[in-house]
């Protein structure tokens, strides 16, 4: 017989050894199977973990139309929608909001948000930075700021995912990584990365032949240490479940929902408004659904906000759908027990004019903002800030929109001004020393 080297020696479906020992090195990413299990025991899934659902409103909501309303101002200024009271007390929003006035100590708001600039983009409330300065310096999205600083809580499941589609207006869509490289970038649910969480270029044929490796290992477990092979036998059956595994894109299956959860969500529609986003309330519940698989941070662009003109008419269509998404997610973190590690932000690029235009729309106005924020194990039902008579300023204790991002890292455990490495091993603080914890909301 011709001679044979061992590592080209086949089993009974005809794969070499060599192939058969190199199995171990098909988990996502190339992760090897030893280290698929120290990982998973180090941070597996089934263990509690602290999260974001980022929900940035594209175009900038009208704040005194909202959460804000200025019922005394003069016409020109206060709209046409009158304050409803909620559940707590003194706390008065939009009568198109009644799901979240009736849930008003889930969340608390701030009115006062100052610092941003006249930019229609997601960089600031995302990056912490404006668009060029971002671009300028690589300044990372927030997802990937927590996948570079705290990876994933799973081999298979991404630090981040988001959710924003592709909009018009390109500085809406989402910053990318920056300086912490692709690999910190977010899972894309609409494109090629959910392919490969499907497994797109991997038949079920193909592992279930793999899986027929291990009933062959019988065949040559006398020439190979028994220990080893023990190990490596129960890390072939937990890569197979890996690779096999469909819980991410199970996670993104609205359909699996509970009907009643879902329609306390309403669907929404996934077509795209203006040059924005969808009012799609199908995400909302994806994104609970993401950080219950075991996702930290997930992000989600919805509506479009930029009521140049026909505010009252736009928002008299939007606010109820709003209403009633937004009131689901919050009211879900608390049902499902994950309000003490799950951080709900929502808001958008900027506020909107004071005075109402000539085409009863409301312009751009970067000098105050405001933002809902629940979960987290932040203390709720409370307002922090205040605008004057005619919300054209913060009134009483401003909020920098840094201020904001600090907390939402604060409640995922890292500390914004610790420096972090980036691609190139350059130390990289992610916000600057006078962003600052919002002491009100500090658990």
């Amino acid at each position: 017989m011709p001679f044979r080297p061992a590592n080209s020696l086949r089993y009974c479906d005809g794969v070499t050894r060599r192939s058969f020992l190199q199995i171990g090195g098909l988990a996502i990413g190339g992760l090897t199977l030893e280290g698929l299990l120290r990982a998973e025991e180090r941070a597996g899934i089934t263990r509690s973990h602290k999260a974001i659902i980022m929900v940035y409103l594209s175009g900038g909501l009208a704040h005194q139309d909202s959460f804000d309303l200025k019922p005394d101002a003069p016409q020109e200024v206060r709209g046409e929608f009158h304050p409803i009271d909620t559940g707590i007390a003194g706390l008065k929003i939009c009568e198109l909001l009644p799901n979240l006035a009736a849930c008003a100590d889930r969340y608390s708001l701030i009115r006062s948000i100052v610092g941003l600039r006249d930019e229609h983009s997601s960089f600031q409330t995302i990056t912490g930075y404006p668009m060029g300065e971002s671009q300028r310096d690589g300044r990372p999205h927030f997802g990937s700021v927590v996948s570079r600083v705290q990876g994933g809580t799973s081999p298979v499941v991404p630090a981040f995912i988001d959710l924003f589609p592709t909009m018009q207006h390109r500085p809406y869509n989402s910053p990318g990584p920056g300086v912490f490289g692709s690999r910190a970038g977010g899972v894309k649910a609409d494109g090629e990365d959910l392919a490969s969480m499907k497994l797109r270029y991997v038949s079920p044929e193909q592992f279930s032949d793999r899986r027929r490796l291990l009933d062959c290992v019988d065949r040559f477990r006398a020439g190979v240490d028994g220990e080893r092979l023990s190990a490596a036998d129960s890390a072939y059956q937990r890569a197979f479940d890996v690779l096999t595994s469909s819980r991410l894109v199970e996670a993104l299956d609205v359909e699996k929902e509970d009907p009643k959860i879902r329609d306390a969500y309403g669907r929404g529609s996934s077509k795209h408004q203006g040059d924005g986003a969808p009012l799609w309330n199908d995400q909302l519940l994806v994104a609970r659904r993401l950080v219950e698989a075991g996702v930290r941070c997930v992000t989600v662009a919805y509506g479009f906000w930029d009521t140049h003109g026909n505010n009252f008419s736009h928002l008299k269509q939007n606010l109820p759908q709003f209403d009633r998404g937004i009131a689901a997610l919050v009211n879900d973190i608390y049902d499902r027990g994950r309000d003490k590690d799950v951080t709900v932000v929502v808001w958008g690029e900027f506020g909107r004019t004071p005075k109402i235009n000539k085409d009863a729309g409301r312009d751009h106005w970067p000098r105050v903002n405001g933002a809902l924020l629940a979960g987290g194990g932040m203390r709720m039902g409370q307002v922090i800030g205040s605008t004057d008579a005619l919300a054209d300023s913060a009134k009483e204790r401003p909020v920098h929109f840094q201020d904001v991002l600090t907390t939402l890292y604060h409640n995922l455990g890292i500390d914004p001004h610790e420096p972090v490495r980036d691609v190139n091993d350059r130390p990289v603080a992610i916000l600057p020393a006078t962003a600052r914890l919002i002491r009100e909301l500090a658990g």
